[in-house]
């Protein structure tokens, strides 16, 4: 069993040595924006995006690339305990209702004793950029035996509840076996339904969980077990797929699917190899991760991240992106059917990467964890936007109009290429001046559509009026007129 796990551990270490893609790139998603140890990016389904500091304060701004203003969502930072850089605010989720019921929850780190602290707090209603720093709703407090690994992620499936990720207490190697310890809350995923209370607690507990009405087997709160420190994990809308970035100790990171009743091995094994004991450990009964990758070239401890639904990087859709923290590398991986049938590295930016968060697009977004700390997103590839449609053969260039016209939000350009060709397609206001850059690369024979979101080459938002769309190629040229409408 020993030399099979060392088998696995190094055919997947060895899955991540393919060499980086040059075309994918990081650039700065808010040139205008800079923040104080950013760990969390998310948003609330409008053209808002929040980040939250360390320092305990969550900052809101429009989802603008040239945006020069963002505002103080809230501050707690007189709450928060921040004596080591594993402490602070952590942890932020917008209730599934929150259009509604204007409730988020945060995850945060308090002195005196050290502990955990999940609350609910809700946004003013009289201002949808500021939440009551009054309206805190504490649901669960855990006692925290050291300053590290605190995990810190709050997310609402798509069941519903709430899932918190806990570290297991930290110091090394979890000296209190507190993974393995079914009777206390720490190296752990929990779920629980924040939408009713009990006699005791401001909370239910799901009947599908584990222990449910159960409580001398283990605390009915856990979902899962055997956690070191599981910072980031985020569930795909579309496969309904829980991955978790694990942290590892001195050898091991790794990624887990998330599953109710598991137990992912911590302290006894560290990705596929033993730990505690450090030989001969008992792997029977464990989840092995689908992914682990070692601490080599300056690599030192991974942050989850998503699966890729954006439309910057169509190539990329479907993919797991994820990265660490100490390297900056950035990988993508495809797991499908239980197997991980692909994985490669993308990219590297020199940064303490903390985070990696969506807007409402699915748009990605890499966080530099530091003071002053900046936003990055992948730079657009030269094919978002293309559908190509290659059964039926193309003999000529053809440029035909764009439908619907007039248009709002969108509209739709088909266009024909007749052999392998440079081809660039371009929209100009009605004053000549070029707006957006829709297409500028080699495309193949075929027939092809572009949808446009009615949006400039920095992302943002064009005024109603006449536009220009023009094709040019190998002695071809042509222009037509569309109308966008608001």
């Amino acid at each position: 069993m020993k030399n099979i796990i060392i088998l696995l551990a190094l055919f997947a270490c060895a899955l991540s040595v393919y060499g980086q893609n040059p075309n994918v790139q990081l650039v700065d998603a808010f040139p205008n924006l800079s923040f104080n140890k950013p760990l969390h990016f998310t948003n609330m389904g409008d053209s808002r995006n929040f980040v939250l500091q360390q320092d305990g304060k969550i900052i809101v701004f429009q989802n603008d690339s040239n945006v020069t203003t963002a505002k103080v969502f809230l501050d707690i930072s007189n709450k928060i305990s921040a004596s080591s850089g594993e402490e602070g605010l952590l942890g932020l989720a917008f209730h599934p209702n929150y259009a509604s019921n204007g409730y988020f929850y945060v995850n945060y780190t308090a002195p005196s004793p050290l502990h955990t602290v999940i609350a609910r707090y809700k946004v003013k209603t009289s201002d949808p950029d500021k939440a009551d720093s009054l309206s805190e709703y504490k649901l669960l407090e855990i006692n925290q035996p050291f300053t590290n690994h605190n995990g810190g992620t709050v997310m609402f499936g798509l069941d519903g509840y709430l899932y918190i990720g806990m570290g297991d207490g930290g110091s090394s190697g979890d000296p209190n076996n507190n993974a393995q310890n079914l009777q206390v809350l720490l190296g752990k995923m929990l779920r629980i339904d924040v939408n009713d209370t009990t006699a005791t607690r401001r909370y239910l507990i799901p009947p599908t969980n584990p222990f449910y009405n159960n409580p001398t087997a283990g605390k009915e709160e856990l979902y899962a077990w055997g956690l070191r420190n599981p910072w980031k994990f985020t569930q795909d809308a579309t496969t309904g797929l829980i991955y978790v970035g694990d942290v590892g100790q001195s050898a091991w990171e790794e990624i887990d699917i998330l599953q109710n009743g598991k137990n992912y091995g911590w302290r006894q094994m560290e990705g596929f190899a033993c730990y505690n004991p450090s030989t001969g450990c008992d792997t029977s009964g464990k989840t092995l991760p689908i992914k682990v990758y070692g601490h080599t070239s300056g690599s030192c401890s991974i942050t989850g991240g998503y699966v890729y639904r954006g439309a910057r990087r169509p190539e990329l859709r479907g993919a797991y992106i994820y990265g660490d923290y100490c390297s900056g590398f950035i990988w993508m991986l495809r797991y499908n059917n239980g197997t991980v049938s692909s994985d490669s590295l993308l990219t590297q930016r020199s940064i303490s990467l903390g985070a990696i968060g969506v807007d409402k697009n699915n748009e990605m977004y890499f966080l530099q964890t530091s003071a002053g700390g900046k936003i990055y997103r992948f730079n657009r590839s030269p094919l978002a936007g293309i559908i190509n449609n290659q059964s039926y053969e193309a003999d000529n260039f053809t440029l035909k109009q764009n439908y619907p016209n007039p248009f709002n939000p969108s509209t739709k350009i088909e266009f024909s290429v007749p052999q392998r060709s440079a081809v660039r397609l371009s929209v100009y206001d009605a004053s000549g001046r070029l707006t957006r850059t829709l297409v500028n690369t080699y495309l193949q024979k075929g027939n092809y559509e572009f949808e446009w979101n009615g949006t400039d080459d920095y992302g943002k938002q064009l005024s109603s009026g006449i536009y220009f769309y023009k094709m040019s190629s190998e002695g071809f040229t042509e222009t037509r007129k569309m109308i966008l409408l608001k």
